[in-house]
């Protein structure tokens, strides 16, 4: 029995993002607790060369939108990278997620097989077919944006686990 497309995505990113909101919650009720300014989190890198923790929110709604956009053949919204504060960044998961909930299922059929191209006409030009793109680009590239994410605040001192990072209820 094979897997849809749809089925291998859409649920798969909602998941996440909701998590991946709870995480933030938590992460802005602990600053508040512990009077800890919020820019403490927001900027936080796990090392000098590493992305802050806002720009890791950021670009997990964007591989988010994107693969699934890309998947389905819509055009992706264009987010603009303002976020400043914990509010900023569920208002980009919540428009993430508003814009995932417009894609229909019937969207991904033979998206598995459907070329998709990255960066065209650039020397950085890559082409997978959609199932690689999901399964060996886009999925690892969203986990590794989600689990940083994670592991900052967990660094950080916020008492999260596996279970808060799973998003399950």
């Amino acid at each position: 029995m094979s897997v849809s497309m749809y089925a291998a995505s859409v649920p798969v990113f909602n998941q996440m993002l909701d998590s991946l909101s709870d995480v933030l919650k938590k992460a802005e009720a602990h600053a508040t607790a512990k009077n800890i300014p919020a820019e403490n989190f927001l900027q936080a890198r796990l090392f000098p060369d590493m992305l802050a923790l806002t720009r890791q929110v950021q670009i997990a709604a964007d591989f988010a939108k994107g693969v699934t956009g890309r998947l389905a053949q819509v055009e992706l919204p264009v987010y603009e990278d303002t976020e400043q504060s914990f509010a900023d960044l569920q208002e980009r998961i919540a428009k993430t997620k508003a814009f995932i909930a417009t894609l229909d299922a019937s969207k991904f059929e033979g998206s598995e097989t459907r070329n998709i191209v990255l960066r065209p006409g650039t020397p950085k030009e890559q082409t997978f077919s959609g199932q690689a793109y999901l399964l060996n680009y886009g999925l690892p590239q969203f986990f590794f944006h989600v689990t940083t994410a994670y592991a900052l605040f967990r660094h950080n001192g916020v008492e999260i686990g596996k279970k808060d990072f799973m998003g399950l209820r």
